[in-house]
């Protein structure tokens, strides 16, 4: 038996693949292409596993993905590739279309030439499980319910718009061909791994260089906050239980304010390697102006995965935002190694 992961050398992906070979077991076979988000150096522990095998490509090589089925043959298919940096998506949006929506449709269509060459039994139990977000429900009032997986799609970005469109390609497989699909829609996550152009990581690795840290307009903007290892347990219990055709909404259940959660990291800082001047960190707080249409709030309502599936998160923000710092300031090494060449000068040119 095996799987297949489709971005697992990124953020979310990698740290499945490290959660997956260390708690289930099963092999798996690892598909990136390796643009500036996919790091090899993610997978660095299990690079001579012989449980994981690595490929270099593209979901939208349609060819090449059918020879990895037929090869390999997985039970599963689990989609994390993906264009997923809202502000890159406002500079060059035609890369957002071409992974998270053309890339998604070759990637179907590969999955259902091989799925419908499987046997009966095979095709019983085969899934193909779409990783998406809570960005395709567009921005909610302040006192507005959180989004339940009926809520009306109304992105806002050309990210989550190439997102939405990637949601609606997996359902309409699903509903046409029959194609055993489930779509999973996460909240903002966190953790080890994350390249530092977003938000948590982008304030650790600023701190520690002394450098500003960019906050968007008033910084009252308000997400729901989801540790990636929560995220990766919810993902296993969803291809473990979840039903054919149905779509889970995965949440930490920690709403908070940008400010808040750039403060909290500072408090952090200031506790774990106090600045040489003594001062506190929130004095390299720097408001920015915001970007284009900036959604004000998401919040997630997480009660189905919870109520049918029997999934929860096992961190608290607090938990989750400690253990985050503390891989930062373990991993200076891995934080050098991507915080070069091209991120240096997205960086400058998007915040100068």
């Amino acid at each position: 038996m095996t799987i297949l992961v489709t971005g697992g050398a990124g953020f979310i992906g990698s740290n499945f693949v490290l959660d997956w070979l260390e708690t289930v077991g099963e092999p798996l076979v690892n598909l990136d292409a390796l643009t500036y988000a996919g790091n090899k150096q993610n997978l660095s522990t299990i690079l001579k596993d012989e449980r994981h095998i690595f490929v270099c490509g593209d979901i939208g090589d349609q060819k090449m993905v059918a020879r990895l089925l037929l090869e390999h043959q997985p039970r599963a298919i689990i989609n994390f590739a993906a264009e997923s940096h809202v502000d890159r998506s406002i500079r060059n949006p035609e890369s957002f279309i071409q992974t998270n929506i053309v890339g998604t449709f070759r990637l179907l269509e590969a999955a259902r030439e091989y799925w419908s060459g499987l046997s009966l039994e095979a095709r019983g139990t085969f899934r193909f499980l779409h990783v998406s977000t809570d960005e395709v429900y567009g921005s909610l009032e302040p006192n507005s319910p959180p989004f339940t997986e009926t809520s009306r799609y109304e992105p806002n970005s050309p990210y989550s718009a190439s997102k939405a469109g990637s949601d609606h390609l997996v359902r309409a497989y699903q509903h046409t061909y029959g194609l055993p699909t489930l779509t999973t829609n996460c909240s903002n996550n966190y953790g080890p791994y994350h390249f530092p152009e977003k938000l948590i990581p982008l304030m650790i690795v600023n701190a520690l260089d002394g450098k500003p840290l960019p906050v968007y307009g008033d910084g009252l903007q308000r997400r729901d906050w989801l540790y990636v290892k929560d995220h990766c347990s919810a993902i296993r219990r969803v291809l473990e239980k979840g039903l054919v055709g149905e779509v889970y909404n995965i949440g930490g259940g920690n709403e908070r304010a940008n400010i808040d959660i750039v403060r909290a990291i500072c408090t952090l800082l200031d506790q774990m390697i106090p600045r040489a001047d003594g001062h506190s960190y929130v004095e390299y707080i720097s408001y920015v102006q915001d970007r284009p249409g900036h959604d004000r709030r998401y919040s997630i309502d997480a009660s189905k995965i919870e109520r049918e599936l029997g999934w929860r998160p096992d961190e608290t923000f607090e938990s989750g935002i400690r253990k985050t710092v503390e891989w930062y300031l373990a991993n200076q090494d891995w934080v050098a190694s991507v915080t070069s060449g091209e991120y240096r000068n997205w960086i400058e040119q998007h915040y100068s």
